[in-house]
């Protein structure tokens, strides 16, 4: 059974179990919310939404249409999804672009996903970063535009571009 707050205004019929949506959250009708996901106070989901199960979105998060979330991934406080490359006043594309955040993967605080991208597996986005770029998996990106700073592995154990971790040890694989 999920629980959603009474002041959430929720739309949606497709929420799996073990799931909160906590207070001031807007979901609309068409979204696809998997099980054990906590979605946190003051959260914004459009209709053509995906999410997987054992996800978290913390507060003021802004999900559009054409975003899929799939398992384990976590998006961090006043994250924002764009879906349309050149948005105009009352003027709708016939599609949106789509974009993927891909198992487990991470996205920091106040970061900006640019619309049609992919974030790979167990990657990571660090706070404040503008994406403009796919990310790939396993992989530390952050800045404005977000670059790449590094590995992490499936742990997330943050490692330099030479694949040392803090104590200076070479991971031969990082996966």
């Amino acid at each position: 059974m999920s629980n959603i707050h009474s002041l959430a205004d929720v739309k949606t019929k497709n929420i799996g179990e073990n799931t909160l949506v906590w207070q001031f959250c807007v979901i609309l009708r068409d979204v696809k919310i998997g099980r054990n996901c906590n979605i946190c106070a003051q959260v914004f989901i459009e209709n053509n939404v995906l999410i997987g199960n054992n996800v978290t979105i913390k507060s003021g998060a802004q999900l559009f249409d054409g975003l899929t979330v799939e398992d384990n991934v976590f998006i961090g406080p006043n994250v924002s999804f764009t879906n349309d490359m050149v948005p105009r006043s009352k003027k709708y594309p016939e599609s949106y672009l789509k974009t993927v955040l891909k198992k487990g993967c991470s996205i920091g605080a106040g970061s900006v996903i640019i619309a049609g991208l992919v974030i790979g597996q167990y990657a990571f986005v660090g706070a404040g970063s503008v994406v403009t770029k796919n990310v790939p998996a396993n992989t530390v990106w952050y800045g404005n535009p977000a670059v790449q700073k590094g590995f992490i592995t499936n742990d997330g154990e943050i490692l330099d571009m030479n694949m040392k971790d803090k104590k200076g040890i070479k991971h031969v694989s990082y996966l």
